[in-house]
């Protein structure tokens, strides 16, 4: 007996009976109602200048987003009763996102009155193609080209694809929050001739005897406190390039560099603290093979060889600074480093 001629069923449910009825045959596709665009062309033509007008306007939007991003100044306010707001981050938000709905609502308007809506059915298949059935794909996506007026419809096409062209300026304009452009930002330091070495958390300068062999400190140079009142932002930068890390090893152990013969104090040496593969500040040391870590990504270099790199992704060694002692005793600076310090995004010969 066939599925589609199953015979009425009584089953007992407590005191009654519940009959089961037949399946309810396949009632097929609904007949097609067209729209008013589908019958007069007037009414299409009405609704593709809409869509137009849609992706124009999103258009001219993302325009004025990038023209609000440098005429609003950012500390401008708007102020409405009891709210107020960045006049800058409102305006960029405002005029990106109505450009994005205009865009969006567009799309929904042309493929909801000018697209072909009829409903098709399929029979299911196995979940892989044959060669046949590959080229009923493309065909049908063709055919789906065709009958959504992309080709045809010049005026939709032309405003979508500017509409579309237009919203990757914000995006570049918006790389100019990422900061300024590094140019030669990483060439010097605040270092300088005749600067005390001093510990980064007391900020008390280093004597040559208040090291001992085996010992690292984090220092910093003795005129950075100074700008933290004066300029917040410059500190924070001068900070960033100007970290040092200072060791104190063997002078029998150290390989010297030629050129650098003078560099270090009773096998005190000091070096940027800033890892040369993606700028990460590094200080993990282990004494007897005098190799400093890197913790992001495990760039090693060994401080009794010049900070060459030994392991990891690190493409140069630690820049090193030049040290002396001063009347007083104190460890300082001989000059600035002579070579740009942090990562190596730069070009060298």
């Amino acid at each position: 007996m066939s599925d589609d001629k199953l015979p009425v069923k009584a089953e007992e449910e407590g005191h009654g009976q519940v009959e089961v009825a037949e399946p309810i045959a396949d009632p097929g596709i609904e007949p097609h109602e067209y729209r008013i665009t589908d019958v007069d062309p007037k009414a299409a033509d009405r609704v593709e200048r809409q869509v137009a007008t849609m992706f124009g306007l999103a258009g001219l939007l993302t325009l004025g987003t990038c023209v609000a991003y440098f005429a609003i100044p950012r500390d401008a306010e708007l102020t409405f009763g009891p709210l107020s707001g960045n006049a800058n981050n409102m305006t960029l938000g405002l005029t990106l996102g109505l450009a994005l709905f205009l865009i969006g609502a567009g799309a929904i308007q042309w493929a909801k009155k000018l697209m072909v809506d009829e409903e098709i059915s399929e029979e299911r298949h196995p979940a892989h193609s044959t060669m046949e059935q590959k080229a009923e794909i493309i065909a049908a996506f063709h055919q789906g080209v065709d009958e959504s007026g992309f080709t045809r419809r010049k005026l939709i096409r032309r405003s979508l694809l500017g509409a579309m062209a237009l919203l990757g300026l914000p995006l570049i304009v918006f790389l100019r929050d990422l900061g300024p452009l590094p140019g030669r930002a990483l060439y010097s330091t605040i270092w300088a001739k005749g600067i005390r070495v001093v510990n980064d958390v007391t900020l008390r300068p280093i004597k040559p005897s208040d090291m001992v062999i085996g010992q690292l400190v984090n220092a910093a140079p003795a005129n950075l406190a100074a700008m933290q009142e004066e300029s917040p932002v410059e500190y924070q930068n001068s900070k960033a390039k100007s970290a040092v890390i200072v060791v104190r090893i063997k002078p029998s152990e150290i390989i010297t560099p030629p050129g650098r013969e003078n560099w270090g104090v009773d096998g005190i040496l000091c070096y940027s603290k800033i890892c040369t593969h993606v700028g990460c500040p590094i200080s993990l040391y282990e004494q007897v093979t005098h190799h400093v870590l890197c913790p992001c990504h495990q760039s090693t270099f060994d401080l009794a060889d010049g900070a060459k790199v030994i392991f990891g992704p690190a493409a140069r060694p630690l820049p090193q600074l030049p040290l002396a002692v001063d009347s007083e005793g104190y460890l300082v600076a001989q000059s600035d480093f002579t070579e740009p310090v942090g990562p190596s995004f730069f070009e060298r010969g």
